[in-house]
């Protein structure tokens, strides 16, 4: 039986983080809201929607807020931890769809992979998805869609097992990266397309892919990291 919580990393989300915290308590709860270090009223919504939230005082970047959630998450008798964005990328009511997955003992880290459409999307961001889904998975020898997802579902056990040490959003690389060396079961579940007009995100995509593929390298070569 799967016992879970969210965990959810915001900096600067006051229009959208209250309906994501909400929508996701639907679903899986406690929720947890970590706000890196937002100059708006991020942390006040989210606690109004029903997180528990936790504060930086200053931006640190989302590697250092998932890190965060995961310190104090990681202490509690969970059997899972869902990973979901707070900008509205990701639609909390297709949160059933990882679950299930979960439960029917198909991967031990479950990740909800966007139909990608050139036609759809920025280009930058198009681009910079498809490059670094490939290069990720040829060096973790596994197939990767979307290696930039932020919506997870993962065990709680293997995440005890790591060291994590991101700060940014190479956070998602180095997750999928340590998981998979460990030997965690990796399945994609496929869900809706982004509504890109309502979207917004605090990812450059040139950098943070450049940053991504440096990662990946160093752990096809560097195999001794944890």
């Amino acid at each position: 039986m799967i016992t879970a919580c969210a965990l959810i990393a915001a900096y600067n989300e006051e229009p959208h983080v209250g309906a994501v915290v909400s929508g996701t308590a639907r679903h899986i709860s406690p929720v947890f809201v970590v706000d890196d270090g937002s100059i708006d009223r991020t942390a006040l919504v989210a606690g109004a929607a029903g997180a528990i939230v936790m504060r930086h005082d200053r931006n640190l970047g989302k590697g250092s807020a998932v890190r965060t959630g995961l310190a104090r998450i990681l202490r509690e008798p969970y059997s899972h931890v869902l990973l979901i964005d707070a900008d509205l990328q990701h639609d909390p009511d297709e949160i059933p769809k990882l679950v299930e997955c979960a439960e029917r003992g198909a991967g031990d880290f479950v990740v909800g992979e966007r139909e990608f459409s050139r036609d759809a999307m920025p280009g930058a961001r198009f681009y910079s998805n498809i490059i670094g889904s490939r290069i990720l998975s040829f060096f973790v020898g596994a197939t990767i869609g979307d290696s930039q997802s932020g919506f997870r579902l993962i065990r709680t056990d293997l995440l005890r097992g790591v060291t994590l040490t991101a700060t940014g959003y190479e956070i998602e690389t180095e997750v999928i990266i340590k998981l998979v060396r460990a030997g965690a079961t990796l399945e994609r579940v496929p869900v809706r397309r982004l509504a890109y007009q309502n979207a917004r995100s605090h990812m450059r995509p040139v950098r943070d892919t450049f940053r991504t593929c440096m990662l990946a390298l160093g752990y096809r070569y560097f195999t001794g990291r944890t």
